[in-house]
């Protein structure tokens, strides 16, 4: 798909020194570019989600004391 965008000056001179830098075409620079904040934004209100569920404080979704005990203890001896 080709298309048409505008950015500011400075922008444009850092991308095409990291192009030049990486060996990547204008285009690739580009679609790399993209395609890696398309792929950051597609988690993105997750963190949000488990706060809601497991709460924002770590209190909320501590290991029982006495659990982590008993997980320890049932742990066959020896090296690992």
């Amino acid at each position: 798909m080709k298309t048409a965008i505008s950015i500011p000056d400075s922008i444009f001179e850092e991308a095409e020194r990291l192009a030049k830098t990486r060996g990547w075409s204008r285009s690739e620079l580009y679609a790399n570019a993209v395609t890696a904040y398309v792929n950051s934004e597609r988690f993105s209100g997750v963190r949000e989600k488990l706060d809601a569920v497991y709460g924002r404080n770590a209190d909320d979704s501590a290991i029982d004391p006495l659990l982590v005990l008993a997980q320890a203890r049932s742990l066959p001896k020896g090296n690992w």
